[in-house]
């Protein structure tokens, strides 16, 4: 019950805090609007609308077989806890007659940017789909409250926002929620959302939490971070969540939730309180004590060390290098570190490093810029399509990477015919079989450890998927090499291939008075095929900037290359 204390709300907000501002990016303090349903009765109509007009065809979404209504029996106050409703009653609303009643209630408050809380105990019932969640204020839906004068976009550009969702993720615990985004770019069964099994559902109020800034969605529950969504690139496409959002809660019937059990008579969300926190003080302080380093250098990144205080408790730095130009909140006075990835080995960046606090003042001493080259990756990769169980439809990209004495090894299906793709690393002798880490899309990755300079190492790589798997072929590694994949002869190792990275002309001294070569770029396509003498010349000069795989044949054996077009 809802009973407390000034000192236990006080308590629980202090603890809060300090769960969010150990997690999250940006902490938002101010409590800038509320529900804290303290008044016996309906809804508060200053609050809340009731959303009750069905989509076009006369049925709600997904399947679901409720009608929303406003009677005070859907959705009411009691005992300081809102009580959306969910029954098994015939109810006949729009010239439609449906079997279920339930609420869904729009907040009157719209905003961007902030941390929501709400307090709640979900309903368990079988065929049950509570919602906390958030659509776009401009979102093109009729019956909407913001719809008549804001609706402007249809689903999904508008943006929405699962803060929490139960009973729709068949297999999963009973005591699981999911948050989830739909956007352009994934909607509907969309890929961006993460999960937690929560102890005791039905009986035990949680906080659902919200913390949304210009830079990343973070999701909680009770103060710790279950789910973070930060995509590389925010546009249109992957990020329509810089426009104000309003609330949502409801509780839908049947559809994708499933059957509803035949003796299912109510069911209720009870919710304790609806917070919104934002930063509202006025600021008008720098940032200071601005520092930046070099951290540390692998062949592909480069790690940045940021540091600087504002009296805001947050501030937000801006690094750009090349083209790019990219921004990672902080907080005041702890050191950030920063990995930018997807750099080119045995190369100089120049990054110019800015700071500024979430008014947009900034430091004195902006920018500062940073030099430094990129390692020279011990590395060996290529593209085949050879299996050695079942087969494969297009190929794979396999690449190892020599890291200190630790050996990452990266395989990508290139396959798009197949679902569900998990991926299991296979060491030859003695046969072991690892389970790899999915890294995006087909891209999976395993790094084995406490391995020895010059010595040779083969794995490959099983790819399960609905209905089969498919083995590729075993490759053999020498630790520490950038070169060839399998060992070298001797003949093999003194044929030279410069410069490297190369700009136009690349030189090339092979062991045999006809070699044939091949030249692929990474995805696998064909660039050329020819015919060299044992001194002769490529001209990249027309090739674009990029990484690019040299297969050579002889005699003396396969050697395979990786080029660098600078």
């Amino acid at each position: 019950m809802k009973r407390n204390t000034h000192f236990q709300v006080l308590l629980l907000l202090l603890m809060l805090g300090q769960f969010c501002r150990a997690q999250v990016d940006v902490v938002y303090n101010d409590l800038v609007w509320s529900d804290e349903f303290d008044t016996n009765g309906p809804v508060n109509s200053s609050n809340w609308f009731h959303q009750t007009q069905l989509p076009a065809g006369g049925s709600w979404f997904n399947g679901e077989v409720q009608h929303y209504t406003n009677q005070q029996s859907n959705s009411f106050v009691d005992g300081g806890f809102l009580k959306i409703v969910a029954k098994k009653e015939p109810y006949t609303d729009q010239g439609v007659t449906k079997q279920f009643t339930s609420a869904r209630l729009n907040s009157k408050f719209a905003f961007k940017y902030g941390r929501v809380d709400v307090r709640a105990k979900l309903p368990m019932e079988q065929g049950t789909w509570p919602a906390i969640w958030m659509l776009g204020k401009n979102v093109n839906e009729d019956g909407a409250y913001f719809d008549a004068d804001f609706g402007t976009t249809d689903w999904p550009a508008c943006g929405e926002i699962d803060i929490m969702e139960h009973g729709i993720f068949q297999g999963q615990s009973p005591n699981y929620i999911q948050s989830t985004l739909h956007t352009p770019s994934s909607f509907g069964n969309s890929v961006n959302n993460g999960g937690v099994t929560i102890p005791d559902l039905a009986n035990t109020y949680h906080i659902y939490s919200l913390n949304w800034s210009p830079y990343q969605l973070s999701f909680l529950v009770d103060g710790v971070i279950h789910y973070t969504y930060n995509p590389a690139v925010k546009d249109a496409n992957t990020w329509p969540f810089d426009k104000e959002q309003f609330l949502l809660l409801n509780i839908a019937m049947g559809g994708i939730a499933g059957s509803i059990a035949d003796d299912f008579t109510q069911t209720s969300m009870d919710i304790d309180y609806v917070r919104v926190y934002q930063n509202t003080t006025l600021d008008n302080e720098r940032p200071d004590n601005f520092t930046a380093a070099i951290g540390a250098v692998t062949g592909s990144s480069v790690e940045l060390l940021l540091n600087a205080t504002d009296n805001s408790g947050t501030v937000v730095y801006n690094v750009a290098y090349g083209t790019q130009s990219i921004f990672f909140a902080g907080t005041s006075g702890v050191q950030k570190s920063v990995i930018i990835s997807g750099l080119t080995p045995n190369t100089n960046y120049t990054f110019a490093v800015a700071v500024a606090d979430l008014t947009g003042n900034t430091a004195l001493n902006n920018p500062i810029v940073l030099n430094t080259t990129t390692s020279v990756v011990l590395q060996c990769g290529g593209v085949s399509a050879e299996a050695s169980q079942g087969s494969f439809s297009t190929g794979y990209h396999y690449n190892f990477e020599t890291i200190g004495n630790d050996v990452k090894i990266t395989f990508e299906l290139l396959d798009t015919d197949r679902v569900g793709v998990v991926a299991y690393l296979w060491k030859q002798s003695p046969f072991s079989e690892t389970s790899m880490t999915n890294v995006s899309g087909t891209i999976f990755a395993k790094t084995i450890t406490g391995q020895t300079i010059g010595s040779t190492i083969s794995y490959a790589v099983k790819f399960a998927y609905a209905g089969g798997l498919s083995v590729t072929r075993y490759f053999s590694y020498v630790v520490g090499s950038n070169c060839s994949l399998g060992i070298e002869s001797s003949s093999l190792a003194r044929q030279s291939f410069s410069p490297n990275p190369v700009e136009s002309l690349l030189y090339l001294e092979l062991s045999d008075a006809q070699n044939k070569i091949m030249l692929t770029d990474i995805l696998g396509q064909k660039k050329m095929e020819t015919i060299l003498k044992s001194t002769d010349v490529i001209d990249m000069s027309d090739y674009q900037s990029g990484i690019y795989l040299l297969k050579i044949e002889n005699d003396h054996g396969i050697q395979n290359i990786k080029i660098i077009k600078k």
